[in-house]
């Protein structure tokens, strides 16, 4: 016959059964609250978005969420725009935007509502080469050429923020013309990484497009 002294229990038995009976009370919520966050995670919040690219207007409906990367490659197949690190990073996403150079990995299509996108395949064709791609292939500014379309996106714009007088960190002088001296062509595009290492023919590339512009 069992006394009193085997119905005791410790304290530490006594919590793991709190403990369970409260996770057993718990657990119809969870499941509900993790069934309802599926159900949002299926559900994306479209929006639509009209922008002109490559001098064509264009109009999306795309999730919310989608980068201005992604809705280029994947809805409008303009995939010379490249995904290398996708933080921002290295340099390979590089469009312009209403006249500037951005990281398109690292802003969202929706918020590009009437804007103007370059992309590379707008700067030029294999039949009519933009300034800077045939000075990319005259200087051999590219080796394997993942990175090209971004750097000659970049350096389009370098050049002209050079012309529009835009000092940069390594500006001696802000009174007087702005000078695309080797310092500020490589100051300017130290965002944009070459893996092949092919940086000081890009310099001299885009020197060749400066002076024809002088």
């Amino acid at each position: 016959m069992a006394g009193p002294r085997d119905w005791e229990i410790s304290r530490r038995d006594l919590m793991v059964g709190a403990g369970a009976g409260a996770v057993l009370a718990a657990t119809p919520k969870l499941a509900e609250a993790g069934a309802s966050l599926a159900s949002e995670t299926r559900m994306p919040t479209l929006a639509s978005v009209s922008f002109t690219v490559n001098g064509e207007g264009r109009r999306l409906e795309v999730d919310t969420r989608t980068t201005l990367l992604d809705a280029l490659r994947e809805r409008l197949q303009l995939t010379g725009t490249k995904k290398g690190c996708d933080h921002g990073q290295c340099g390979a996403c590089t469009v312009i935007v209403d006249g500037h150079r951005i990281n398109s990995c690292l802003t969202l299509a929706v918020m590009h509502e009437g804007s103007e996108v370059t992309t590379i395949e707008g700067l030029g064709q294999p039949e009519n080469l933009h300034p800077m791609q045939a000075a990319f292939v005259k200087h051999d500014g590219f080796q394997c050429g993942y990175c090209t379309p971004g750097q000659i996106c970049s350096a389009v714009a370098v050049l002209d923020e050079i012309k529009a007088g835009i000092p940069s960190h390594v500006t001696v002088e802000l009174d007087g013309e702005l000078l695309p001296t080797s310092d500020e062509i490589r100051e300017r595009m130290s965002g944009n990484i070459c893996r092949c290492g092919a940086y000081s023919n890009i310099v001299d590339a885009m020197a060749e497009v400066a002076g024809r512009r002088a």
